[in-house]
């Protein structure tokens, strides 16, 4: 006979095979606000018999008392051979390959089958939950055994040795406050052309059209992602030398000499999906190619003068690395390209407070030359809207070379200390050591910390490199992001992507997006209190149970932390 060990955990809970993993404290009150998405796990294992058994036997899951319907996903294992960087801390979960749970895969009928021997999760969440819905509620979810099982061979027969009926419960205490509407700003990078090469489609085609759409529909009222890059032209990022990503070219464009005319239906086209999904900002790509500024990002257009001659007008590249940074044909293009970019932009719902722009990413200090050059070109041509670069050399704004820098996690410190107004930041790969990241192989409580660390250090706006990057390093070749989650071991597993390509194409959610996003409602919340309470004593109550300042080398590890602050706030802000 077969021994279940079924149980609830919290969110931030890994659930490893061989570990068990700590419950959740029964009868749990969650207290819940409008604006969050509330989730737990139900854990569960089966133990060995004395005898094994050829067959599986399915256990089914139900969810009652619950004010909004559940959404019920599989916790699905990821390989990663490469965890993580050489230099670690002693704050990862583990720094060997292996499986680590992941991907959010929605489950079919409700049911699921355990596997002898190994811990997994069920993850549990309630979207949709409002204001009026106030209360406390007593969720009860069972789980019991299919009167039927499935033999090794595919047939089925009754199981009377492996009978389960099990009920756990916790409370969810909904709160008539709202949270309010996310100020922060943030953009996690869109890459159009990884859903055209993934899904074997015509880029811009029909089919196409609706894979992006499908996964720009969750980037705002899921993850918060509120920006989206928006492909104008091919985006000059994690491009090798001399090399190109699949064209994704918003703008059709005309040459006649060295003069430019423009088609921007399919950018028209773009700006509608996003206004239908809500998302406030647009990111214009990188008028310079990155880490240096030196060269020109691939730009294709059709000649006038070879179609009146006959022709039939074939599409060349006039831009890219054989282009200079400095030459002056780039200059003559932006001049007309630009202008209007920005017309059709504000046309269409997005003015000049809506639309971001950039140099080039990442430049350090011997870069300062060229990027002062471009920015200089470019500083005129986008006046009145945002112009912002990832860097995290802070010489480049004590000169006076950019206003508005986005320094990584790990930098944020020179930059506070030189009273950066506005202030952005940023993590990827590099951001290893300490601080906090999204990497595989790093509990949630360290993903879960930045909506803290932003508010406490008052950050506006948050970059990161991958929404949905499935290339491998220097977008060399198309990867299996279900099994090369490092990019074939380029990043530590968990850095290129958010979500994952689903088989509909639609994009399937992580632990790690799920984890985020609850990041972002503490900074949300944190607000709300703010208006009642005051800011000082917000940052005392955040510095409360951690005892002292935080910091982005020094905050809160333990999930316990997290439960407790949303705890308090509830408490007060019901005062």
């Amino acid at each position: 006979m077969y021994a279940y060990d079924i149980f609830l955990a919290n969110s931030l809970e890994k659930v490893f095979p061989s570990k068990r993993p700590h419950p959740m404290d029964e009868d749990k009150i969650i207290p819940v606000f409008e604006g969050t998405i509330p989730a737990v796990q139900l854990v569960y294992t089966r133990h060995p018999g004395e005898t094994p058994a050829p067959f599986v036997t399915p256990l089914k899951i139900s969810v009652t008392g619950a004010p909004v319907k559940p959404a019920l996903s599989s916790v699905e294992l990821i390989p990663a051979d490469y965890p993580c960087h050489e230099k670690t801390d002693s704050g990862y979960l583990t720094t060997e390959p292996g499986l680590f749970p992941d991907l959010l895969r929605p489950l079919v009928n409700d049911t699921f089958k355990p596997v002898t021997g190994q811990y997994r999760s069920i993850w549990i969440d309630f979207p949709g939950v409002t204001a009026a819905m106030k209360g406390i509620h007593k969720i009860t979810v069972k789980v019991e055994t299919l009167n039927e099982t499935v033999m090794a061979n595919g047939s089925k027969r009754k199981d009377q040795q492996a009978v389960l009926n099990r009920e756990l419960s916790f409370f969810m205490d909904v709160k008539p406050q709202i949270l309010p509407v996310q100020t922060l700003i943030q953009t996690q990078w869109f890459h159009a052309d990884c859903l055209a090469d993934f899904y074997k489609t015509e880029i811009f085609g029909e089919e196409h059209w609706k894979i992006i759409e499908a996964f720009i529909e969750p980037m705002v009222s899921r993850y918060g992602i509120n920006m989206a890059l928006t492909p104008v032209f091919t985006p000059p990022l994690d491009t090798e030398p001399g090399a190109e990503r699949p064209t994704v070219q918003l703008v059709d464009i005309e040459t006649d000499g060295d003069k430019y005319s423009f088609n921007f239906d399919k950018l028209i086209c773009w700006c509608n999906i996003c206004k239908k999904h809500s998302i406030k900002y647009l990111e214009i790509p990188h008028f310079f190619t990155q880490w240096g500024a030196a060269f020109t990002p691939k730009i294709i257009a059709r000649s006038s003068t070879t179609a009146r001659s006959g022709g039939n007008g074939e599409l060349k590249r006039i831009f890219g690395w054989d282009v200079k940074a400095d030459d002056p044909a780039y200059a003559n293009f932006l001049r007309q390209l630009v202008p209007a970019l920005r017309k059709v932009l504000e046309e269409n719902g997005y003015d000049r407070d809506h639309v971001v722009f950039h140099v080039s990413d990442e430049p350090n200090a011997e870069h300062i030359k060229n990027y002062k050059a471009a920015k200089e070109l470019i500083a005129p041509l986008v006046k009145g809207s945002l112009l912002v670069d990832a860097l995290s050399d802070v010489t480049f704004y004590r000169e006076g070379i950019v206003e508005h820098p986005i320094p990584a996690v790990n930098h944020v410190k020179d930059f506070l200390d030189a009273e950066v107004r506005d202030l952005w930041t940023y993590y990827c790969t590099g951001q290893y050591y300490l601080v906090p990241n999204r990497f595989f192989a790093m509990p949630s409580a360290r993903t879960r910390a930045m909506g803290i660390l932003m508010y406490y250090f008052n950050i506006k706006g948050f970059l990161q490199w991958g929404y949905n990057f499935y290339y491998s390093q220097n977008s060399k070749k198309l990867i299996n992001p279900f099994c090369e989650a490092s990019g074939i071991r380029a990043w530590p597993a968990g850095d290129p992507f958010l979500v994952y390509p689903g088989e509909d194409g639609r994009p399937l959610s992580s632990i790690r997006g799920e984890v985020h996003r609850e990041s972002l409602e503490d900074y949300r919340l944190l607000c709300l209190a703010e208006n009642k309470m005051g800011r000082e004593k917000v940052l005392a109550l955040a510095e409360e149970d951690f005892h002292g300042p935080l910091s982005f080398e020094h905050y809160p590890a333990e999930s316990q932390y997290y439960y407790k602050l949303r705890e308090k706030l509830a408490q007060l802000l019901g005062q």
